[in-house]
């Protein structure tokens, strides 16, 4: 006949046991050496895949970045095309400019009267194709004598000391220059003086 009190007995060990070991499901599972909890195969597939999109949205991000720069760059380059696309042909109309220029600067008074219509249809070409260069953003750079030489607006064709100047003084404007927008299109061509300052 059975014994019921080893009967209690087994049954209180059982329990006991099967307490034990709900509990150490509930804390998650253990490494083999009985230490801290390890990842299952569940987690590591779940952080591969977070690594992953990681790396995927870094790319994305930096193929943003990249398109945005491309477009800032095409955008500047296609201003300065507007801008200064023409510049070749500006250069080559200067000239222009400058034979005319020359042409009524030569032109005594006899000859103005003599010639009033020939003089006076040079004059309004000449205003034209100013108002062109203003148009397309060409200036004209005009020095005057006893201005101070700037070696980024001016160029030097000859020194000589004259009385009555400092060493750097313009004495003589050879040939106007110009800009197109900011940027130089043809130096101002100046004499110098090169008498020392004193």
């Amino acid at each position: 006949m059975a014994d019921p009190k080893k009967d209690d007995f087994l049954d209180d060990i059982a329990d006991a046991e099967a307490e034990e070991l709900a509990a150490q499901m509930a804390e998650g599972p253990e490494d083999a050496a009985g230490g801290t909890p390890t990842g299952t195969a569940g987690e590591d597939e779940l952080a591969a895949l977070a690594a992953e999109r990681d790396q995927y949205k870094d790319r994305f991000v930096r193929a943003l970045a990249d398109a945005e720069n491309l477009r800032k760059r095409a955008d500047k380059e296609r201003r300065e095309a507007e801008q200064y696309g023409g510049s070749k042909l500006a250069r080559d109309m200067l000239p222009v400019y400058d034979n005319m220029k020359r042409a009524l600067d030569a032109a005594t008074e006899e000859q103005k009267q003599a010639s009033a219509a020939l003089i006076e249809g040079i004059e309004l070409t000449m205003r034209e194709l100013l108002n062109v260069f203003s148009k397309h953003g060409i200036d004209v750079i005009v020095p005057q004598v006893g201005d101070r030489f700037d070696p980024q607006m001016h160029q030097a064709m000859f020194e000589a000391p004259v009385p009555g100047t400092k060493a750097g003084d313009i004495i003589q404007v050879a040939a106007e220059g110009f800009l197109l927008h900011d940027r130089l299109l043809r130096p101002a061509q100046v004499g110098v003086s090169s008498t020392p300052a004193g």
